[in-house]
């Protein structure tokens, strides 16, 4: 098949499927997400990215109407049935279906679970990138992977606007994350990185890279860090389960990093061999 959609136990290609209007995704953004890439029909980090929308689902109180090995079962078989070596793979829960009303206390049935497969290619790893900054106006719970995502749509939009690959926020002089990825940066050897407060999203790749560098002997630092860092860093990069790590050569039309190509590359090369290790393929 070239893709496929789920919804509460219905499978259709994505165009056909249909969901009640109800919904209190359609409402509200009354939901949590997750997404990874799957290579060689493999998804990437699975355990990882599925321990995260059960946290995430918990912290706004909604308890998902399935088991994690369910849940894994029904989306690797979703992922069975789609062409392609690489394939995106998308799932969330919504409190469910019910008259629109702002308290959900009266939200009929069990929460709702989606999901769909779609082949998907992935970051050129090897190629240097273009970022514009804005600042960060979301609200205070970006630890939380919920479906309301309306600001980091704008901040991508913008990015494409401006002919750039991605948007990095920032709160005033602090540095968060990127619309759809965690930043980090490299100085004098030393890997500097958000903490995983409430104003950053807790990567699945993030913490991948730090373990790599753990194992690499690369001090990590998991402090904020600043604008006058961002721009006058050795190394930028961000990361994503879709984009794994992702040089940056400008922002805001100013170039900057490309100064520690060995140790980016220490780092690049070895989450590469550990998604050949894990899906039997080079992505």
């Amino acid at each position: 098949m070239k893709n496929i959609a789920y919804y509460n136990g219905k499978t259709a290609p994505i165009e056909e499927m249909m969901v009640p209007m109800n919904d209190r995704a359609c409402y509200f953004g009354d939901g949590v997400y997750d997404a990874t890439i799957a290579v060689n029909h493999v998804p990437m980090h699975f355990d990882d990215h599925i321990d995260r929308i059960y946290r995430s689902a918990k912290l706004i109180d909604i308890e998902i109407p399935m088991e994690k090995e369910e849940m894994k079962q029904m989306l690797q078989g979703l992922v069975d049935q789609v062409e392609g070596d690489s394939l995106f793979v998308y799932w969330q829960v919504t409190r469910g279906v019910g008259m629109r009303n702002h308290p959900y206390r009266g939200v009929d049935g069990a929460p709702s679970i989606w999901a769909w497969v779609r082949p998907n290619g992935m970051r050129n790893v090897y190629g240097a990138y273009k970022c514009i900054t804005m600042e960060d106006t979301r609200f205070l719970h970006c630890n939380i992977k919920t479906i309301n995502l309306l600001p980091a749509v704008i901040a991508n939009q913008r990015a494409e606007e401006a002919g750039c690959d991605e948007t990095i926020f920032h709160r005033g002089e602090r540095v968060t994350e990127c619309s759809h990825s965690n930043v980090h940066i490299l100085k004098d050897g030393v890997l500097h990185t958000a903490p995983c407060d409430n104003l950053i999203l807790p990567g699945i790749a993030r913490a991948h890279i730090l373990k790599i560098c753990d194992e690499l002997g690369i001090t990590v630092v998991e402090e904020p860090f600043t604008m006058d860092e961002l721009m006058a860093a050795d190394e930028v990069f961000f990361s994503s389960s879709s984009a794994l790590t992702c040089r940056v050569k400008e922002i805001d039309g100013k170039a900057v990093g490309m100064k520690d190509e060995k140790t980016f590359a220490r780092i690049r090369d070895a989450y590469q061999a550990l998604v050949k290790e894990e899906c039997g393929m080079t992505v």
